[in-house]
């Protein structure tokens, strides 16, 4: 998935003949660049754009992308499903190597259990299945504006996965939970928290409606996340994902079937504002 170039590869072997022991190659790739930078070999743009193409750390079963903090300014989030208890704790302590932010999504209380002998202050919220690591107490300032709402109390899985993700990228996520159509005089309670939003994550299975509606009522990006709860003829989340992508309502955009971590990373990138800051 993480793509290289062969002649930066050759390049970067060569340069990591001279790092200083017990250096990783990380700093070492840098440091070098950096000389080079000083010594007139490259320009700062040179280096600058070099940078943003490379790092990433082989260990075998994964290439653990340890310049996407830099890229994107948040770190390679691990996908847990079908990767072993093993292969998650070695992937988590390399990201820690470089972030003080890890989250795993998709995975289990057995590989909590594991992780935190090994990886102090963790947490794991059961609900979404993510273990994660809080923010600090004195980190950044926590900025406001989104919203996650679900339709019924059987998509706060989905809904507090995208909750925990957009927190983690330094959001105040408000959470509003079964306000879905069937009782609408519900949804219509939280108008104005809905409207003082700057982007909305709406979750919601069967008919999928709850991200139309909510579009008709606000001014800001609604993000859809159809989930895969219902009867037969909802096809596992097939149903509420096309109900979402006709949606007569403007200004919606749609995510995959139970996917409540890209609507909250979709979310927080929305609610930063200016890329980079």
């Amino acid at each position: 998935m993480e793509n290289f170039n062969e002649h930066s590869k050759e390049k970067d072997k060569d340069k990591s003949k001279d790092t200083n022991p017990g250096e990783n190659m990380v700093s070492g790739l840098i440091r070098e660049m950096l000389k080079e930078y000083k010594n007139g070999g490259a320009s700062e743009n040179d280096i600058i754009g070099r940078i943003k193409d490379i790092y990433f750390e082989d260990i075998g079963f994964a290439k653990v992308d340890h310049h996407r903090i830099l890229r994107r300014n948040f770190p390679e989030v691990i996908f847990g499903q079908n990767k072993t208890q093993q292969q998650i704790l070695d992937i988590s302590k390399k990201i820690l190597k470089y972030s003080e932010i890890l989250l795993i999504t998709r995975t289990n209380k057995e590989v909590f259990e594991l992780l935190k002998t090994e990886i102090p202050g963790i947490v794991f919220n059961d609900a979404a299945g993510i273990i994660y690591t809080p923010l600090k107490p004195h980190g950044p300032k926590l900025k406001e504006g989104i919203t996650v709402i679900c339709a019924g109390t059987t998509d706060i899985p989905v809904a507090e996965e995208a909750a925990i993700t957009a927190h983690l990228m330094c959001n105040d996520v408000k959470k509003i939970f079964d306000v879905g159509i069937a009782g609408i005089h519900r949804l219509m309670s939280h108008k104005n928290e809905l409207q003082s939003s700057k982007v909305i994550v709406a979750v919601a299975g069967m008919e999928g409606a709850l991200p139309g509606v909510i579009s008709s009522m606000v001014d800001c990006l609604v993000i859809g996340v159809p989930t895969s709860i219902g009867y037969g003829a909802s096809f596992n989340g097939i149903a509420p994902l096309l109900t979402m992508l006709n949606s007569c309502s403007p200004g919606i955009c749609v995510v995959n079937i139970d996917n409540g971590f890209g609507a909250g990373y979709a979310a927080g990138l929305i609610n930063s504002g200016t890329p980079g800051q």
